[in-house]
């Protein structure tokens, strides 16, 4: 016992760094992001906010959004309204989805917060607040993030001033700003899965008798090369003393912590009465 609470207070008083890969185009990426920010000083961690486009991330894992798989989008119309209550955080689907996720997209929007995260040389705070205006409209109230007029709209919400603003929209059209945001994307999808995961994954697929076991090593590495790991946002990555996990989705903090050597007080921990 005096060995783990040893073990658990060296744990706590580390350097911990939690990266978000994210896109507004994502509701979960919004209650991981609201999660993380509650969290900052409660487990005092350094939070980076990595924007990225999701639509690129899906393009090179070969995933599909689950917007475009019916049961899955009728499963998540649903899992928002309970989530929703559950995190605190007013998410109401746009009128028309679909074309706001898939037709409208995000990749202007999410040129805005590279340019605004490219302007703020020192910390994030308006990185934080601008993506939090433009989840607010795309998932809150039903409004455009696509045009001119309404990131400007989004920004001066955040707090900026209109004549920086235009300087972002400006900055946001660049081919240093377009060549970033590329390059967050490509971050995310270059961490891999470990050897071990991947032997994991060989194991579950010989017992199964997938293929059969002179040919086991062979094919495993036809089937599972050393892939790009990262298939979907929120995508987290969480650092201890350089060591790293990474995370998908809004609903693993509880394995999260455990790995930092945290306590997970559910999604409002400076309540003292957080359900978990």
């Amino acid at each position: 016992m005096r060995f783990w609470a040893r073990e658990k207070s060296s744990m706590s008083s580390s350097r911990k760094v939690v990266e978000l890969f994210y896109d507004v185009v994502s509701p979960y990426s919004w209650l991981a992001f609201e999660v993380l920010c509650r969290y900052r000083n409660v487990w005092n961690i350094e939070l980076k906010f990595k924007p990225a486009y999701l639509a690129g991330v899906m393009h090179g894992s070969g995933n599909r959004p689950p917007g475009m798989v019916p049961n899955k989008f009728h499963y998540m119309t649903t899992d928002l309204k309970r989530l929703s209550n559950y995190f605190g955080v007013h998410l109401s689907p746009p009128s028309n989805a679909f074309e706001a996720m898939f037709e409208k997209g995000t990749l202007n929007a999410m040129r805005f917060v590279t340019a605004v995260a490219e302007k703020e040389k020192e910390g994030d705070m308006l990185v934080e607040r601008v993506s939090r205006e433009l989840w607010k409209r795309i998932w809150s109230t039903d409004q455009d993030i696509t045009q001119p007029a309404s990131l400007t709209e989004a920004g001066l919400k955040a707090g900026l001033s209109a004549n920086v603003v235009k300087e972002i929209l400006s900055l946001s059209k660049s081919q240093p700003i377009k060549d970033k945001l590329k390059s967050v994307t490509q971050e995310a999808l270059e961490y891999k899965v470990s050897a071990f995961n991947l032997h994991l994954c060989t194991l579950c697929l010989a017992h199964q008798k997938i293929f059969v076991v002179e040919k086991y090593n062979k094919m495993s590495l036809h089937i599972f090369p050393p892939f790009l790991q990262c298939f979907g946002f929120p995508f987290i990555v969480c650092q201890v003393n350089g060591k790293a996990k990474v995370f998908f989705g809004s609903d693993r903090f509880e394995l999260m912590a455990y790995f930092m050597g945290e306590k997970w007080m559910g999604p409002h921990p400076n309540k003292p009465t957080a359900h978990m």
